[in-house]
Formats: C-alpha cells, sequence, structure tokens
C-alpha cells in the first residue's frame, strides 16, 4: 500500500497559503480534462549543516522549460517561486521532506484550446521516505519490461515534465504491479531501452556507466544529470547512447535514477538475474556518494544545496 497523504499543513496556492483541505480546484478545470499542466518533484534533505533543497534551481528551470513547450505562462518570477517553494517548507516544520509544485491551466472553458483559461499555480510538501522502499536501496528492486512503450517524441515533447504524459507512465506501472513486479522498464518506440515510469536507468558493465540517450525519449531527470557528474568525478566513464534489452539483462548491475527513487538497485529484470542480484560494488559506491552529496558532506557539490533557511516570509 502507498503512503496517504496528510490532511494538515499549508499549501501555496496561487500566490498564498491555505489550509491543506482548502486547496480546491474546479471539477471542470482545463488541466483535470486535459492534462495540460506541468510540474517537479524536489528533495528537500536534513542535514547536520541544517535542512536544504537539492537542485531547487534546476527543478524550477525544468518546470518554467516545460511549462513553455505547452505555451503555459506561470504568472510568477522564478526568484519568487523559488521563494514560495522555500517558504512552504518552513511553514509546514518540516526538515526533510517531497516538495510537488505544479501549475495548470484553470477553470474557463471545455475546448481543448486553453487560451483564456487562467494559470493556476500549488505548491505542497509533505514527509514521504523512498520512493521503492527502504530495502530496495541495498536489495534491489524486481522489474519487468513493460508492454507499453514510453511516449515518441513526434507526439509529444518528451523532455517536457507535463501532468498528461504520466498516464503512459500510469499503465506501465498497473502492469508492472499486476504481473507481481515492483516497478517497469519502459522501451522506446524503436525497442530500445528508454526508463522507468517515474525513473532513469543505468547499465553498469565492466566498470562503466551506461544510460540511454535523450534520443531514446527520456526525461532528461535532474538526479540523472547528477549522477553522472557525480560518477566521472569519481572515475567512472559514462557513455549515453541507445540500449537494448539483452544489453540490460546481461549487464553487470543496473540502477534507477530519480528524485523519488533516488539511486536504487535493479537486482532482477523478468525473472533474470542482473549481475550477482543484490546492489553492484559500482551502484553502491555512487548511492553513497549521492548521499554524501544531498546530506551535505561533500564541500565541492554545495552549490547544489539551497539552504531553506534563507527563504523570505510570505504574507
Amino acid at each position: 500500500m502507498v503512503e496517504k497523504l496528510p490532511e494538515e499543513g499549508k499549501i501555496w496556492y496561487n500566490g498564498k497559503f491555505v489550509d491543506w483541505g482548502e486547496a480546491k480546484v474546479h471539477v471542470l478545470a482545463h488541466g483535470l480534462h486535459y492534462g495540460s499542466g506541468v510540474f517537479e518533484g524536489i528533495r528537500c534533505y536534513a542535514t547536520d549543516k541544517g535542512s536544504f533543497i537539492f537542485r531547487l534551481n534546476e527543478h524550477v528551470d525544468r518546470m518554467y522549460r516545460s511549462a513553455e513547450l505547452y505555451k503555459l505562462e506561470i504568472p510568477y518570477p522564478k526568484d519568487e517561486f523559488k521563494t514560495a517553494i522555500k517558504e512552504t517548507v518552513r511553514i509546514n516544520g518540516l526538515d526533510a521532506c517531497y516538495i510537488r509544485p505544479i501549475a495548470f491551466y484553470g477553470y474557463h472553458h471545455l475546448g481543448v484550446n486553453p487560451e483564456g483559461c487562467p494559470v493556476d499555480c500549488a505548491i505542497a510538501a509533505w514527509r514521504w521516505g523512498t520512493y521503492l522502499g527502504e530495502e530496495a536501496l541495498e536489495n534491489g528492486i524486481r522489474c519487468t519490461f513493460s508492454s507499453w512503450r514510453r511516449i515518441d517524441p513526434n507526439t509529444l515533447p518528451v523532455t517536457a515534465k507535463a501532468t498528461g504524459h504520466y498516464l503512459n507512465s500510469l499503465l506501465a506501472v498497473l502492469d508492472a504491479k499486476e504481473r507481481g513486479f515492483d516497478e517497469a522498464i519502459m522501451l522506446d518506440t524503436n525497442g530500445h531501452v528508454a526508463e522507468g515510469p517515474g525513473e532513469n536507468i543505468f547499465a553498469v558493465k565492466n566498470a562503466t556507466l551506461y544510460t540511454p540517450a535523450v534520443e531514446s525519449s527520456i526525461l532528461p531527470g535532474i538526479t540523472r544529470d547528477s549522477v553522472i557528474e557525480l560518477a566521472q568525478d569519481i572515475g567512472y566513464e559514462v557513455i549515453e547512447q541507445p540500449i537494448t534489452k539483452e544489453e540490460l539483462l546481461t549487464a553487470d548491475e543496473a540502477f534507477f535514477t530519480g528524485t523519488a527513487a533516488e539511486v536504487s538497485p535493479i537486482r532482477e529484470i523478468d525473472n533474470v538475474t542482473i549481475g550477482e542480484g543484490k546492489r553492484g560494488e559500482v551502484t553502491g559506491v555512487i548511492q553513497k556518494k549521492f548521499f554524501d552529496v544531498v546530506n551535505a558532506k561533500e564541500e565541492r557539490y554545495m552549490g547544489w544545496l539551497e539552504p531553506v533557511n534563507e527563504a523570505k516570509t510570505i504574507r
């Protein structure tokens, strides 16, 4: 069972804070009917040096780029939106949390053309542990290749993190769960490995990291980008290229990355054991490095961490 959302606290909604239960959307909002919205998933970590939001600037930049692709104009400057994100964490008294900012076309009319619809914005934050389970970080998860293909870039702008895109992911997740697996792995329309329903994927072969390139219909993840940089700084070679099912199945190691999943090993795919069937050596090194970074133990990467306590109060 997934963890139920909290029912108390404050949500930033269209420029002001409202009680959790009062953050309501009209049932005829354009975004509800057509999936016309964009969002981000962001984590805040509690460390010995205070609470920090991981790569806040990059997340907000991507959200605004996603909005531009759908001609959705977020009615707040980026700096104001970042401040609202930090204040949402503060006002809810959270030291570590998951943060969900969203912008969507609101209530006006129900033609497919959103012109004339207001753009509504909200930011919520709540405590959320490891997405795939604490045990998954050490022991890995069981995956399956989904029968549902990742959306094609000639159909939708796959580099946008848009709400409607996740119907594709929803089908893959339901398919995997119904067949008794923890998570799905989606292929692109050419049959190459793309990503998970909400994660990017890496394969390790002979201590070299391979990950699908943007051409494989992936969402270029911010955690993915972080892991690529960390791995290269450690001394590993990272190659972005198309990956076949066979190449993934015969990898020495495989793991997912993502804001929610963080760095989660894959121990099995369609009942085929990956490597030794547990977190591999390279995955373990990268995972440790990642958690050291987000927990403010690596001075070199402190620029990726946005301190929550610098937020300005919003009235």
